[in-house]
């Protein structure tokens, strides 16, 4: 659920909330509350609106992922973002803790990314097949523990469930993440991935933004590797 805490940013054109793992972003048939609604709710009665909020999603996370997420408070910056993210301009930077270390440490994966609807799992492809997308990430390794590893990820291309499913393809799946992998689940059913920084130009005051969003609390692995 929501907590104004979560708020990591905010202008009068755009917000970035720190998303928790297991928290849906947009309604889905599931007819859960989502973040979306969630956040309207609270602008309305903070700013006391009379009519109906504008909120706009910019991206998206996936469920059981953690994180820094964008959205647009205004029309003229949703319009403005969307066409930044098409233009690969909003840089996304995710941690993820792996049961593998990936050799080489550092490196670009290129896949192509089949998505099978009726499993909501996708497979990284080594070569094109079908309907499968280009899917294109940059990885580093960033610390390692006993046993597990921090990769952090800038994406090139937003495919579904991209970075788990090529992390997994290359042998290091993602803690947590039974779907494509991983040894055990974890409570709550989040996985270990992290929407950490979010990097972009204001789309109305063309400055720099750079929102870090704290890994998840309570988690003691997480607390250690943010530390290092």
């Amino acid at each position: 659920m929501f907590n104004p805490n979560d708020i990591l940013y905010e202008d009068n054109h755009l917000l970035v909330v720190n998303k928790h793992a297991g928290d849906l972003v947009q309604p889905d048939p599931s007819g859960e509350s989502a973040l979306e609604d969630q956040i309207k709710a609270f602008l309305k009665e903070r700013d006391a609106k009379p009519g109906a909020v504008f909120l706009g999603v910019v991206h998206r996370i996936d469920r059981p992922v953690s994180g820094a997420v964008l959205f647009a408070k205004t029309s003229k910056a949703l319009t403005r973002l969307n066409e930044m993210l098409r233009e690969g301009r909003i840089h996304k930077i995710y941690w993820a803790l792996t049961e593998a270390t990936p050799d080489p440490e550092r490196g670009e994966l290129h896949h192509y990314i089949l998505r099978d609807g009726r499993t909501n799992r996708s497979r990284a492809l080594d070569t094109p097949r079908g309907d499968a997308k280009e899917a294109r990430l940059r990885y580093e390794t960033r610390g390692r523990g006993r046993n597990y590893t921090l990769v952090e990820v800038e994406l090139l291309t937003g495919r579904h469930h991209q970075i788990r499913a090529q992390l997994s393809r290359i042998g290091c799946p993602i803690r947590g993440d039974l779907k494509y992998g991983a040894r055990r689940s974890l409570p709550g059913g989040g996985i270990s991935l992290h929407s950490r920084r979010v990097e972009f130009e204001h789309p109305v005051r063309h400055e720099m933004i750079s929102v870090v969003a704290p890994v998840p609390a309570g988690d003691n692995l997480w607390a250690a590797f943010e530390n290092l």
